[in-house]
């Protein structure tokens, strides 16, 4: 792994647009030395754009994004992986303080921070292996150091980030938390799409039409996840 080098995987699938946005954002960066790799998930029109030595375009069948961020940390060459989404803006210094806070913090494994969905504030925390155990607060786009990585479960339909998290704890591995909103994900993303306010999920409103079948899905998929690591 080339030292100082920030690997950032972006999983695409019919995201051309936002996807122009991205890297426009990422080209942004205060912090330079990175590379990126989009990988195309079999979109109905495949991605174009122009390659060069630090952003590499590599194609698949459509196998969902757990599959393509790991088809693209196969072919990273970074000390550090940041998995990007299409639909996402950073803030010029995101990578820069992420990157500073791990040379800082040796023991963490990964740098998470807080981030605006749309206009909605989406905090994290301090990292809490208690609260973790309950409820993920640690978003996908985190920076993690490449040796830590373990790679994510193409099993799961949902919170492949909450079980990434919970299975570097369990090989002795934490994140640190950096109290700052440093990028914004579009409202309208697919995955995230599926958020409800907390009252949502309590009686009477998690028994109403517009509403069940979130909470059902999202009790689901819960369910695996403790299941997988021995949760209540």
């Amino acid at each position: 792994m080339e030292k100082g080098l920030i690997s950032i995987i972006i999983p695409v699938y019919n995201q051309r647009k936002s996807l122009s946005l991205a890297l426009y954002s990422l080209d942004k960066q205060i912090y330079k030395n990175k590379e990126i790799i989009v990988v195309d998930d079999g979109s109905n029109e495949p991605i174009e754009f122009e390659q060069t030595q630090t952003r590499k375009l590599i194609r698949q069948d459509n196998a969902g994004a757990a599959a393509a961020r790991n088809a693209g940390f196969k072919e990273a060459r970074g000390e550090y992986v940041f998995f990007y989404d299409a639909d996402v803006l950073a803030k010029p210094q995101m990578l820069k303080h992420m990157h500073a806070t791990l040379e800082v913090k040796k023991k963490a494994s990964y740098a998470y921070c807080n981030y605006y969905l749309g206009r909605k504030k989406m905090p994290a925390q301090a990292f809490d292996p208690s609260v973790l155990a309950q409820r993920n607060f640690i978003s996908t786009m985190s920076l993690i150091r490449s040796k830590d990585f373990v790679g994510f479960d193409e099993s799961l339909n949902r919170f492949q980030d909450w079980d990434l998290w919970l299975s570097l704890y369990e090989r002795g591995k934490h994140g640190i938390w950096i109290n700052e909103y440093l990028f914004t994900a579009m409202p309208q993303r697919k995955g995230i799409s599926a958020w409800l306010p907390k009252w949502a999920y309590s009686p009477p409103f998690c028994s109403l039409p517009g509403f069940r079948g979130k909470v059902e899905a999202y009790k689901e998929a819960q369910r695996i996840i403790q299941q997988k690591h021995g949760l209540r």
